[in-house]
């Protein structure tokens, strides 16, 4: 089996809409950063950072050939939009159990794409509690936000 890498993301605004950033980092398994990156945008979401940093990130995985992953979000709409809700949207033609459109269908559907082609573990991480990547993740996103201005 290829070894296991974990890939830690976040994204962030300054305002909920607002200048907003994203960050990731993918670990090997002896805790070494092979690879990380971040970016901005000038008016978003978090949400929609939040869903930016695992599809940059899963590009990146993608150049690197990497078949599998564990992607730890500090979002649980990202891990589970990914994991649960995916499924009833596409199946109710993009519209929540509410009968409204998905918001961020764009990016959704991205992700769900590149998704497709890793055997991927999606997993909820405690936000600012000490964990060193998701830590590193969030200050690298601080940055490109503060890069912006």
């Amino acid at each position: 089996m290829d070894t296991l890498l974990k890939i830690y993301t976040d994204g962030g605004c300054s305002g909920n809409p607002g200048p907003g950033g994203w960050a990731f980092v993918i670990i090997s398994q002896s805790l070494q950063i092979i690879a990380q990156e971040k970016g901005a945008e000038e008016n978003t979401t978090n949400n929609r950072m939040e869903l930016t940093a695992v599809i940059m990130a899963l590009r990146k995985l993608k150049e690197m050939n990497k078949p599998n992953a564990v992607v730890l979000t500090d979002s649980q709409y990202v891990q589970k939009g990914i994991s649960e809700w995916i499924h009833t949207w596409k199946r109710n033609a993009w519209k929540t159990a509410g009968k409204s459109p998905v918001k961020n269908k764009d990016l959704w559907i991205e992700l769900d794409s590149l998704a497709g082609d890793f055997k991927i573990k999606w997993e909820w991480v405690k936000g600012h509690a000490g964990n060193e990547f998701n830590e590193l993740c969030d200050a690298m996103t601080q940055e490109a936000i503060s890069e912006l201005k």
